[in-house]
C-alpha cells in the first residue's frame, strides 16, 4: 500500500498541494484467523508466490467444496510421498523406471542429457525426440558450491560403458555453466566409441530451455551439432 502525505494551503486564488514526502509504506497482514494466515504463510513458501496471492489462493480454497479441497491437498500429499525417481535416468516416476525408459518405441541407444526435469517436459512437448534422458539435477556452477561429484554423471558414464549408447545429445541451458558442464562432460567420454551433439543455437546464449517455445526448441534438437564445433564456436 502506498500512502500520500499532503499539507494543503488555502489562499484567496486557489488551494495548493504540497506532497511532504512520498515513499511506499508496507504494512503486514492482520488476519482475523490463525488458520488462515498459517495457510497463507505455507503458500508464500512457494517460488513465486508472495503473500497477496497465497491469500488469493487460500480464499479460493475455502470457497470450495470440502471434498476438492480434501482431493487437492491429498493429491499433493501423495505427490510428496509416493514419487519416485526413474533408477535409469533420474527422471520422476511412478515406478523404479519411467515410462520413458521402460518404452520400447524409443531409441534406447540415443540419451538426451538435460539438466532438470522440467527440461525433460520441454522437449516432450516438441514430440520432435523419440530417444531416451538423462537428468543431471543441475549444472556445474563453483560460485553456487555446485561440482561434477553432486551430479548424476558418473551414472552416465555407467549407461555409456554398458556399450548400448551411439549418441548422447547435449540439451543444456546455452550459457557459462551449460558450456563448462558439456566441456566436463565431454572429455570424461572421449574415450568412448559414442557420438556427441549439441542442441543447435536456435536458443540464445544466455536462454532456458523451458521458456523456449516449441518451434524453436523442436529446429535446435533436428538441427544439433557435433560438441567439438559447439565448443570452438563458443570460444
Amino acid at each position: 500500500m502506498q500512502l500520500l502525505l499532503y499539507f494543503q494551503t488555502v489562499t484567496h486564488r486557489s488551494i495548493i498541494h504540497y506532497k511532504l514526502f512520498h515513499y511506499p509504506l508496507y504494512l503486514p497482514m492482520i488476519f482475523s484467523s490463525s488458520l488462515l494466515e498459517n495457510a497463507v504463510n505455507e503458500f508464500a513458501k512457494l517460488p513465486g508466490i508472495g503473500k497477496k496471492t497465497a491469500l488469493r489462493l487460500v480464499l479460493h480454497l475455502i470457497k470450495q467444496d470440502v471434498h476438492d479441497v480434501n482431493n487437492f491437498s491429498s493429491a499433493v500429499a501423495t505427490l510428496r510421498s509416493e514419487i519416485k525417481f526413474c533408477s535409469r535416468c533420474h527422471n520422476i516416476s511412478d515406478k523404479p523406471l519411467c515410462n520413458i525408459c521402460s518404452n520400447n518405441l524409443r531409441k534406447q541407444e540415443m540419451i538426451c542429457v538435460v539438466e532438470n526435469i522440467r527440461d525433460v517436459i520441454a522437449i516432450e512437448s516438441t514430440q520432435q525426440f523419440n530417444g531416451v534422458y538423462h537428468v543431471l539435477g543441475g549444472i556445474i556452477s563453483p560460485l553456487d558450491g555446485v561440482g561434477p561429484e553432486q551430479l548424476q554423471i558418473e551414472s552416465l558414464i555407467n549407461r555409456i560403458a554398458e556399450g548400448k549408447i551411439t549418441e548422447i545429445i547435449f540439451a543444456l541451458n546455452p550459457n557459462i555453466q551449460g558450456d563448462t558442464t558439456i566441456y566436463y562432460i565431454g572429455k570424461k567420454l572421449k574415450s568412448f566409441p559414442v557420438k556427441i551433439t549439441t542442441i543447435a543455437r536456435g536458443i540464445a546464449f544466455g536462454g532456458e530451455l523451458e521458456y523456449a517455445d516449441e518451434m524453436t526448441l523442436a529446429k535446435s534438437i533436428s538441427n544439433r551439432i557435433p560438441v567439438e564445433n559447439y565448443i570452438t564456436s563458443s570460444n
